[in-house]
């Protein structure tokens, strides 16, 4: 014995993998048979329909069926309403021929094999009843008002029980409530009754499920009493009876417990758990606290339950025992199948609980364990039967019974003794598909007796998987906890016993998760509107989403197009408030989903308020009262209260005051003599409502006015009266009939009198005869009916005005600087104003300029306004170097009064404007001359000019300058011992005896030897392209000069092949930028050059050119910053169609002789026109002059402040060069002038602080250029070449 327990241990141990791996057999191999489906143990039939007992069961071979009955065979043949089904142990009774009460017994079926037999459990068959509840007749029930009452129900027995419910006449459930309640029987309680409880259709009905019948109880007729009401009293509990009771429930079920109880006023249930806390999750309470419910009942919840009842007189407490029991139920599940090889060890365990402790049996194959052949490889130890070294035959079905008083578990569990090589059960080439960060399991079912041992391989066969990350569950299954991308691989199984191997690939394909990027958002709208949820979502590209919206958790509906959905939103148009709620987008894949909410709040603006009521109503005053309308979604921000007066103003309605939108009412405060009618309009976030219903009139009575009328002044329109108006009362200012206005003046003299006169309808009154500008006290009082308004007080006005009658006298100017002067002049005495004082005027204009008298007397006057009593102003902006006259009036409200003596005075010199012109003529190798104009603004006498010259390095580096000083008479100089083949930079200014002007600049350089000069020139004689040209850097802006334009390309050629068209040249200039540019010879002047880059190359191939087309090819240098482009002469590139084997006329030498002729008589021609054009002419002059902060610098022409036209002898364009502002600046004198001496131009005004708004002068200060962007550069010899070898 004791051998057989230290085995028993040991086995234990062992076989832990055989309880946790339970296979399942493959039906193709024999084991014995298996119970698969089986009907319920309380098998409750509908007695209107055939009777099915299930009972099916695999196997191999197929097992076999038989039935008992009551515990007796039941032979099936006999009965010729009872059938089985093939291949099946289900039967099927007929009842059309019999009555299902026959066939109410207990079932049991058994399944057998040559291996084994498995039985089922004891099916008991009961049909279900729905019986009628007896007839009769119940007597009206008669009660005091305020006794409890009693309704009982008492349906008949049927099975299953039926469900009660009371409803009336009209099938309307009746209402209950904490004072009326249906118990867990059926009954109606009334804790007490009222007369509304008075009535004769109580009806009970009863719900049969299985039927789906109902039946009914015959009514019920109550009636209350009220003669001798029932007192108050303490309560006391219908149900249960007594101070404790005890309940006993099953493990698993639901625990209902009632108290109901009866008093008055109505008592309050509550419940407590005297030896612990109710289970929160499990528990609730019913019908108004009466009933305490807990489901899923355990262990725990045995124990003492309180229920007390209490009202205003007392409280009483029922307790209740409560004992829970359990029918027998599985610890750890039913007992396994087990399939061992010959010679292995097993266990069956049968482990399994109940309250009381069950009692446990086994049998084999339908009979019990001891009448069963004897095997020695089996020992059975109370729950567990030990299997040790089996053998072949050994097979059987082993039944497991527990039970006790409350029931039975019944289980099957073969053993079969196998002998199976490994077979793995998993589809071969199964594809897994698994989201990254997601737990992959990747089955590997397999069968084999011995259990086979799995081996799992990644990609290769080279290594077994194992370790982390990776897990290994007994059934084969491999798990990797968190996949990642790395992951995706072929994955093979292994399933190896002593009878061979097999194995299988599986494929693992790690997608990247569904995320959302655009979440919707919280939307408020206004209803009619649209409104757009986004769901931007991103996914694995290898898996197919698919989009659902839901709103409120329902899917939207498919026949509303205003709801449009997108890849990546949904749309609603044209919104209502059945719109608004809470939006959810799922976007779902054959992997994952994701999903993201959002609400839509639908607003509009509030309904009109209503049940607008007039209460407090006083003489003056009167509080309305309101009910608001519906805010939709919005708070009311606050209410409008508006009034018409039928009286003055019928349909009019007028804004009265505003209240908060939390409040209702508004004590208002009125006016006399107006018949109010009220209005209400609400305001939230959207918009104001309609207005309201009009509200009754209030009348309000007459009395004087309040007021008296506003905005009194006093003013003449003629030099002799005085106008007084005034702003009218409204007509609910006037607070009664025959409103009118009594009007008073008296000059504003000690001891004068008060003039009176009153008027009505009017809005002034006009006083004649008065003195000129006389101050005057005036005074105008409402007047009506029911009296005066209160004393006005009295305004200050004057009568009418008339022009000025003197002028400024001691007027003087100061000559400040040569573009500012200080003008003075002694105040006006008030008198000889005659009005109110606006200012003084200042007239002003240029007679000459010196040494310039022409047109000196077309320059128009100036005036500059100075508001308010001033003494002295500032004229800036005056021209350098001229003489000024000017005068001073002074005006009021009427006018200008006259002028004083017209005075002068002179401005000094100023700095001269820059040179018109810088040209840059006969350039040589080490000498050039350059020419140029006086400037266009003197600004004084000129006294010389300076120039300033530098050379400028390849690296655009500045070297020492040279500075010399010229004559004022001198236009032109030449310089000579310059350096060859190098860029120079001029600047030349002129000076007066202020200092010297801005400075006008231009860049040159002298030429290469005269070998380079012959090389670069244009050979006369074949009329070919030059091989170079000479070196020039023109300015930004290069005005047409002579100097010779020298390009940095030389040896420009093209030859076209198959391949594309090749441009070669030689390039010697110092820029870095270089690149290839072409067009259409045709092309118009809209379209853009193509363009190839070519930095530190000397040749390019031009591809993809249209065959049968000419294009203008050239080369460009892009210099530094200030410099233009430099370009190369262009070539004409000519493509060919196709390839002809004409002669073409163009490669004879008789036609190039023909054309160098007419090119070398063309260019001699040209020569001859450009000698003689360079003789004289007149040409247009543009000049930019720089902006200068100092008045000083603002040069203007003699007539009209514009630049006019230059012309000189030499007849030579001027050069657009840079210019740049002399060293020497002039200062401002110093002065101790405020800007308030600043007066105000005709467009420019300066305000009475002095504060400057404009341009000094009614005229422009911009100055017109005289010449156009157009450029009419004459053509240079060069140019005139490079023409005709483009001709050419």
């Amino acid at each position: 014995m004791m051998e057989w327990r230290r085995m028993d241990a040991a086995l234990l141990v062992l076989l832990l993998g055989h309880l946790a791996t339970a296979l399942e057999v493959p039906l193709d191999l024999p084991q014995p048979p298996t119970i698969t489906h089986q009907s319920p143990k309380d098998y409750i039939i509908d007695p209107r329909e055939n009777i099915i007992i299930h009972c099916d069961a695999k196997g191999k071979p197929h097992p076999s069926f038989s039935w008992t009955r009551n515990g007796t065979h039941f032979d099936i043949d006999e009965d010729p309403n009872v059938t089985m089904r093939p291949h099946s142990g289900t039967l099927v009774v007929d009842i059309s021929r019999a009555k299902a009460e026959h066939y109410e017994c207990v079932y049991q079926c058994t399944a057998r094999n040559k291996h084994g037999t498995a039985v089922s459990n004891n099916i008991v068959v009961q049909q279900s009843r729905s019986p009628l509840w007896s007839k009769e007749k119940i007597k009206p029930i008669v009660v005091q008002e305020g006794v409890s009452l009693v309704l009982p129900c008492r349906p008949p027995a049927g099975l299953p029980p039926p469900i009660i419910f009371w409803m009336d006449n009209y099938f309307q459930r009746l209402p209950q409530s904490s004072r009326v309640s249906q118990s867990l029987n059926g009954d109606l309680y009334f804790s007490n009754v009222l007369r509304e409880d008075s009535r004769n259709d109580y009806i009970c009905y009863a719900r049969f499920p299985y039927t789906q019948t109902i039946q009914q109880k015959q009514p019920i007729t109550v009636k209350v009493l009220n003669k001798e009401p029932a007192d108050e009293r303490r309560p006391s509990f219908l149900i249960p009876s007594g101070p404790s009771s005890s309940k006993t429930v099953l493990r698993g079920q639901v625990l209902e417990m009632e108290c109901i109880a009866e008093g008055l006023p109505t008592p309050e249930v509550s419940w407590t758990k005297v030896s612990g806390d109710l289970p929160a999750k499990r528990t609730s309470f019913l019908h108004y606290q009466r009933t305490l419910r807990i489901v899923n009942v355990s262990e725990s919840d045995a124990g003492d339950y309180r229920c007390t009842a209490r009202n205003q007189l007392g409280s009483v407490h029922h307790t209740i025992h409560v004992m829970v029991k359990a029918a027998p139920y599985w610890i750890s599940g039913t007992p396994r199948n087990l399939v061992l090889a010959p010679g292995e060890n097993g266990v069956l365990t049968c482990r399994a609980n109940g309250i009381p402790k069950p009692s446990i049996t086994w049998t084999m194959n339908g009979e019990s364990i001891e009448n069963s052949p004897k095997d020695v490889s089996r020992k059975v130890e109370d729950d567990t039967i030990i299997f040790t070294d089996v053998q072949t035959g050994s097979s059987a079905v082993y039944q497991c019974n527990v039970s006790n008083d409350y029931g039975y578990l019944l289980s099957n569990a073969f053993v079969n003794v196998l002998s199976e090589p490994p077979r793995v059960l998993t589809s071969a080439n199964k594809v897994y598909q698994v989201i990254k960060n997601h737990r992959a399991l990747i089955d590997c079912a397999s069968f084999g007796s011995p259990i086979p041992k799995i081996q799992w391989y990644k990609d290769s066969r080279s290594s077994i998987l194992e370790g982390d990350p990776y897990i290994f569950h007994d059934n084969g299954t491999l798990e990797i906890p968190i996949a990642q991308a790395q992951n995706s691989a072929k994955y093979t199984c292994v399933a190896r016993n002593k009878f061979g191997i097999s194995e299988n690939q599986i494929y693992l394909e790690v997608k990247e998760p569904t995320r959302i990027l655009t979440l919707p958002e919280y939307k408020v709208v206004q209803s009619g509107t649209s409104v757009v949820f986004d769901c931007k979502v991103k996914h694995d590209p290898s898996l197919i989403p698919n989009m659902i919206w839901y709103k409120d958790e329902g899917e939207l509906p498919e026949d509303d197009k205003r709801f449009i959905i997108e890849s990546d939103s949904l749309t609603i148009t044209d919104v209502t408030e059945n719109d608004a709620g809470e939006y959810r987008c799922l976007r779902n894949t054959t992997l994952d989903s994701v999903s993201a909410t959002a609400k839509l709040t639908v607003v509009e603006r509030p309904d009109p308020p209503t049940d607008l009521e007039l209460t407090d109503q006083e003489k003056r005053s009167v509080r309305l009262t309101w009910t608001p309308g519906d805010e939709h979604n919005s708070p009311i921000q606050r209410f409008l209260i508006q009034y018409e007066d039928s009286l003055h103003h019928r349909g009019h309605w007028h804004n009265l005051t505003e209240v908060p939108g939390t409040k209702t009412t508004a004590h208002l405060k009125l006016s006399p003599y107006v018949h109010y009618t009220f209005r209400v309009l609400a305001i939230n976030d959207v918009n104001w409502s309609r207005p309201s219903a009009p509200s009754k009139v209030f009348r309000t009575e007459a009395a004087a006015p309040d007021d008296n009328p506003t905005g009194v002044h006093g003013f003449g329109t003629e030099h002799n009266n005085l106008v007084i108006s005034w702003k009218p009362l409204t007509g609910h200012q006037s607070n009664g009939p025959g409103l009118r206005y009594k009007v008073m003046w008296r000059q504003n003299v000690e001891g004068a009198e008060w003039m009176t006169e009153t008027v009505a309808n009017s809005t002034k009154f006009v006083v004649s005869g008065t003195p000129t500008f006389f101050p005057y006290e005036l005074k105008v009082q409402a007047v009506n009916d029911h009296g005066e308004g209160p004393e006005p007080a009295g305004i200050l006005g004057y009568s009418g005005e008339d022009l000025p009658v003197a002028f400024p006298e001691n007027v003087q100017a100061i000559v400040l600087n040569s573009t500012l002067a200080k003008v003075h002049w002694n105040p006006v005495p008030s008198k000889l104003i005659r009005g109110h004082l606006k200012g003084f005027k200042v007239y002003y204009w240029r007679e000459h300029e010196h040494d310039h008298h022409k047109n000196n007397n077309n320059h128009p006057k100036q005036i500059l306004t100075f508001s308010g009593n001033h003494t002295h102003g500032m004229l800036p902006g005056l021209h350098p170097y001229s003489r000024y006259l000017f005068n001073v009036r002074v005006y009021n409200g009427k006018g200008e009064g006259p002028h004083s003596p017209t005075q002068e005075f002179e401005t000094p010199e100023g700095v001269p404007g820059p040179p018109t012109s810088l040209t840059v003529t006969d350039t040589d190798i080490d000498s050039l001359t350059l020419e140029w104009s006086p400037p266009h603004v003197h600004n004084g006498r000129i006294t010389s000019y300076t120039l300033k010259y530098q050379p400028v390095n390849n690296s655009n580096e500045l070297g020492p300058a040279e500075e010399l000083d010229l004559p004022a008479n001198k236009t032109s100089v030449t310089l000579s011992n310059l350096k060859y083949n190098t860029r120079y930079k001029f600047y030349l200014n002129a000076k007066t005896g202020r200092g010297a002007g801005p400075a006008i600049s231009q860049e040159a350089a002298t030429i290469v030897d005269e070998a380079l000069i012959s090389q670069l020139g244009v050979d006369v004689d074949t009329g070919k392209t030059p091989t170079s040209h000479p070196i020039a850097w023109p300015s930004s802006h290069r005005p047409p000069h002579k100097v010779r334009h020298v390009s940095p390309f030389g040896n420009v050629s093209s030859s076209v092949g198959e391949d594309g068209a090749l441009i070669s040249w030689e390039y010697w200039g110092p820029e870095k930028n270089v690149y290839v540019e072409y067009i259409l010879k045709n092309s118009e002047g809209e379209e853009e050059w193509q363009k190839e880059l070519v930095n530190g190359s000397q040749n390019i191939m031009l591809k993809g050119l249209k065959g049968g087309s000419s294009y203008r090819v050239r080369l460009v240098a892009k210099g530094h910053h200030d410099q233009p482009l430099h370009l190369s002469e262009e070539v004409l590139v000519t493509v060919p169609a196709v390839v002809s084997r004409q002669v073409d006329i163009a490669t004879q030498g008789w036609f190039i002789g023909l054309m160098c002729a007419i090119a070398l008589l063309i260019l001699i021609l040209l020569i001859i026109c450009f000698i003689q054009r360079n003789k004289g002419g007149k040409y247009p002059v543009k000049e930019k002059e720089d902006a200068h902060t100092d008045p000083e610098f603002q040069p203007m022409k003699d007539d009209d402040c514009t630049f006019g036209e230059y012309s000189d002898n030499e007849d030579h364009k001027p050069l657009k060069g840079s210019r740049t502002p002399s060293n020497g600046t002039v200062k401002r004198d110093d002065s101790d002038d405020s800007l308030v001496d600043y007066g105000e131009g005709g467009d420019g005004q300066f305000n009475e602080d002095g504060s400057f708004i404009g341009q000094y002068s009614g005229k422009s200060a911009s100055r017109d250029t005289a010449e156009g962007h157009e450029s009419s550069e004459a053509p240079s010899p060069i140019n005139a070449m490079n023409s005709l070898n483009s001709f050419v």
